[in-house]
């Protein structure tokens, strides 16, 4: 068993869960812990089941209930220091004993789940991705991807699954009604990754394992669903590919996903 629900997932937002028979962790909480909490009742799991809460970076759309869900439930927390010094507000919910540092490009166990952060370029302290391997097989976590590199690529090789950043379309970005700054920063180089960026990276990695893509961290103002899927499916049949070869689905902002089975033979 291996498997992966987005519980909450755009800019509003954000909170992952993954399961194997012995583990069970989260990847941030962006949403109210309420809110979190409620998704997990709504999959059948426990909170209290929660072996650990992985932090990718210190935004509010990623830690917005940690802090009142590790004070209330004692879940152990794992993030980086720099991370950690980025969100004194949670450092000080956090029970000593709760405190964990993984280290950027360094492997750290959680239960049965074998896990490596890697760096990705975004303007927060020291954000990352996270591989995460269960037997022999690796699922990858990679949004809020201000552009993409060979690094992050070479990360996200021969991955089954990956969770992927779709978060804009850049003629809706620029058409939209926010000021121009934020439009910088949104298709800057430390920004977000955009619909089509998406569907090159994933074009890519199908010739590397990739067999399921979940496209996440959608815009609600400059994204809509059926758009960001459309746009990657257009990338791949201009690359040759089969889009039956694939499976593409779509994080719900505002509730659970189906909970998908990862195990590949």
């Amino acid at each position: 068993m291996f498997k992966f629900c987005s519980l909450y997932s755009g800019s509003s937002g954000n909170s992952l869960f993954i399961e194997t028979p012995n583990t069970k962790i989260l990847i941030d909480a962006g949403e109210s812990a309420k809110k979190i909490e409620t998704a997990l009742n709504e999959i059948q799991v426990d909170v209290h089941d929660i072996d650990a809460i992985l932090v990718t970076h210190e935004h509010s759309d990623h830690i917005k209930g940690l802090g009142t869900l590790t004070k209330k439930f004692h879940l152990p927390v794992y993030a980086n220091r720099e991370t950690w010094q980025a969100m004194p507000e949670v450092l000080t919910k956090v029970q000593e004993e709760n405190k964990n540092l993984f280290h950027i490009n360094e492997n750290f166990d959680v239960g049965e789940l074998k896990i490596r952060a890697f760096p990705i370029p975004h303007d927060a302290a020291n954000p990352c991705g996270f591989n995460i391997y269960y037997k022999n097989q690796k699922i990858s976590i990679a949004t809020d991807i201000g552009h993409m590199d060979s690094r992050i690529i070479k990360n996200l090789e021969e991955s089954s699954f990956i969770l992927l950043e779709s978060n804009y379309d850049p003629n809706i970005l620029k058409c939209s009604r926010y000021p121009y700054s934020l439009k910088q920063r949104i298709a800057g180089p430390n920004g977000h990754l955009s619909n089509e960026a998406a569907g090159k990276t994933i074009s890519y990695l199908m010739k590397c394992g990739l067999q399921n893509v979940m496209l996440g961290h959608l815009s609600k103002e400059n994204n809509f669903p059926e758009l960001a899927y459309k746009t990657v499916i257009d990338e791949l049949c201009t690359q040759s590919f089969d889009e039956n070869a694939i499976k593409i689905s779509v994080a719900n902002r505002s509730m659970p996903s189906p909970v998908l089975n990862l195990e590949y033979n």
